[in-house]
């Protein structure tokens, strides 16, 4: 069960990540209100609150849940990009997923 509860953690982090970048490019690319930088800059908060919630080396989370964020950002192009993604991003974020499950979860003597 640690294990759900660590990919959910991932997961909700990744999104506020996600949203705390997309935010500001939606400003700076795309003409949006410069108030979209508010709900970013609270977005990008949570990010690191959330990252600081693992009960883990800081620098082994960090790791992992950059194969969570490749994860969950194929899921956004297509979600909220409309762009199907690829047999070659699914695979590659499945790569990720599984290097990050390694690293997660791999038996440790300490």
């Amino acid at each position: 069960m640690p294990e759900i509860k660590t990919l959910g953690l991932f997961n909700l982090t990744a999104l506020a990540e996600i949203i705390g970048c997309y935010l500001p490019y939606l400003w700076l690319r795309e003409g949006k209100s410069v108030w979209l930088l508010i709900p970013a800059a609270i977005s990008l908060a949570a990010f690191a609150w959330l990252l600081s919630l693992h009960p883990t080396a800081a620098g082994r989370v960090y790791a992992a849940y950059g194969g969570v964020y490749i994860f969950m950002a194929i899921l956004w192009l297509w979600a909220v990009d409309g762009i199907r993604p690829t047999t070659w991003d699914i695979v590659g974020s499945g790569i990720a997923l599984i290097g990050m499950a390694i690293i997660m979860f791999a038996p440790r003597s300490t």
